[in-house]
C-alpha cells in the first residue's frame, strides 16, 4: 500500500529549472530592491504605494531576461574561483 501524498501539485520536469530559478530569483530580488529604492526616494506614503508596483514591474521586465543571459557566465565565473565538489 502506498502512502504518497496525492494532494501535492505536479512538478515541472527538471529541464525547466534553468528558467524557473531565474524567474523566482528575479521576482524576489526586484521586489526587495525596487521597494527599498522607491521607499528611499518617496518615503512611506501614498505616493510609495502608487509608484512601487510600476517600478517593480519595470525592474522585473529587465531583470528576468538579463538573468537568463548572464547566469551561464556567472556559473562559469563561479567555477573559476570555487572548487568542484569531490566525486565519490
Amino acid at each position: 500500500m502506498s502512502y504518497e501524498n496525492t494532494s501535492r501539485a505536479p512538478k515541472l520536469p527538471a529541464r525547466y529549472a534553468a528558467f524557473v530559478m531565474p524567474l523566482f530569483l528575479s521576482i524576489v530580488m526586484t521586489f526587495v530592491v525596487s521597494a527599498i529604492s522607491t521607499l528611499k526616494s518617496l518615503g512611506l506614503n501614498a505616493a510609495f504605494l502608487a509608484t512601487w508596483p510600476t517600478a517593480w514591474g519595470l525592474s522585473w521586465l529587465v531583470a528576468f531576461p538579463t538573468l537568463l543571459l548572464v547566469l551561464p557566465v556567472v556559473r562559469w565565473l563561479v567555477g573559476l574561483v570555487v572548487e568542484s565538489p569531490a566525486r565519490r
